[in-house]
């Protein structure tokens, strides 16, 4: 009986730990293998996923602009693409491109004895879409509740939504044309990403969300000579510098002694736009003159009330009619603030990291098998010795007659 107990546990004191470190050699050669195949490949797991990702976004066609009915109205006939940013605009093509114009439609829409003609033109991103926005809508234009921002001429309705610029004009204004429009800027494709506002530069301009004499339906925001010329940019396009990555947004000021116009440019980093403030100055020190003529907004200011100031990596210019104090007042609320922020995906671990931690829990693995173990072969073994006391017989097997010895002499 005591023989046939100890060979039992022997084995499965035995099985137990064959069993333990195959486990155990095993889980750590996945775990190494899975290493070198990550680091074995460019990139590892995110070149895999990413690559994934682009096969899916490549695959995808654009989301039609317009739909064929929305609110009642009915499209009437096919709709024309506009390929081109010629076809959809042939006088301000230049515009439409430094805008990322990348295709839009025009359709016909019909609701009874009424007619309803839709111009949707698509760009890279928001900042396109709003500034085409900007561009076609004319200062003093009243406001609309559509999309993201909206104003009206009469029969003339612009809007913009995400990536989308529309101008719709409809033969017979009415209480619903505002909600027919509405309903139809939610049929718009969203964006990929989340970029539905405006260009952080318009966030710059003094009292933009307060009530201050700003007028936020006069602002015009551009990309280039082309948009900023056609919007009424009060500088030489060519000394604003678009040519080197800048963006200029204007917007009108109603001060206490007369209308004054501001306008921010933005450069990629504050050293150019030192650079460019001196050219600006300069221009604006020479006065007008034959060798160097002024604009007709700058030519037309009250003396004193053109100015010009940097802060950061903005360029400030206001000119007007407005006194030379109210002038200055108004430039001096300009004032960048430097806002650090996380890069979109920041928060997600590198691959280093990754690493750092698949080895940690390659330790951690080690150690609880290692406690595993022991505890199994404390408990076999002390069992065992335990049941040999209970029988009356020494813990060790060291001493019982089935034990072979050899006296050699």
């Amino acid at each position: 009986m005591g023989a046939r107990a100890d060979r039992i546990f022997k084995a499965v004191a035995a099985g137990t730990a064959v069993l333990l470190a195959g486990t155990l050699a095993g889980g750590i050669c996945a775990q190494a293998a899975q290493v070198t195949v990550t680091a074995s490949r460019p990139g590892g797991k995110a070149a895999a996923l990413a690559g994934t990702q682009s096969a899916k976004v490549s695959s995808n066609a654009p989301a039609p602009l317009l739909p064929e009915d929305f609110a009642g109205w009915r499209r009437v006939g096919a709709a024309t693409a506009l390929v081109t940013s010629a076809q959809a605009d042939a006088d301000n093509a230049a515009a439409l491109g430094e805008y990322g114009f990348a295709d839009g439609v025009t359709a016909n829409y019909a609701r009874g004895t009424e007619k309803l003609t839709v111009r949707a033109l698509r760009f890279a991103d928001a900042t396109g879409a709003y500034g085409a926005y900007t561009f076609y809508r004319h200062s003093g234009w009243p406001r609309e509740e559509i999309g993201t921002g909206a104003a009206s001429d009469h029969e003339r309705i612009l809007f913009w939504q995400g990536g989308v610029f529309v101008d719709a004009t409809v033969s017979h204004v009415s209480a619903m044309t505002a909600a027919d429009l509405r309903e139809l800027a939610r049929d718009l494709p969203r964006p990929q990403t989340d970029k539905s506002l405006a260009p952080p530069v318009v966030g710059d301009l003094p009292n933009l969300l307060g009530d201050g004499p700003l007028d936020p339906q006069t602002t015009h925001y551009a990309l280039g000579p082309a948009g900023y010329a056609g919007s009424g940019g009060v500088l030489p396009p060519g000394l604003v510098g678009f040519d080197r990555g800048a963006e200029a947004v204007t917007a009108n000021y109603s001060l206490r002694s007369g209308p004054e116009t501001l306008t921010l440019i933005n450069y990629p980093t504050p050293q150019m736009a030192a650079v460019a403030m001196q050219a600006v100055a300069a221009y604006v020190k020479a006065g007008n003159s034959a060798q160097h003529p002024w604009t007709a907004a700058l030519a037309n200011s009250t003396p004193g009330s053109v100015q010009v100031k940097r802060s950061g990596p903005l360029v400030a210019v206001v000119c007007g009619d407005a006194i030379p104090d109210d002038a200055r007042r108004l430039l001096g609320l300009v004032h960048y603030e430097a806002d650090v922020s996380t890069l979109p995906g920041g928060d997600a671990p590198t691959e280093v990291q990754k690493t750092a931690k698949l080895l940690l829990g390659i330790l951690l693995l080690v150690a609880v098998m290692f406690v595993a173990a022991l505890s199994v072969a404390l408990f076999l073994g002390g069992g065992r010795a335990l049941l040999r006391l209970a029988q009356g017989k020494p813990a060790s097997t060291i001493f019982d007659e089935e034990f072979t010895r050899l006296d050699l002499h």
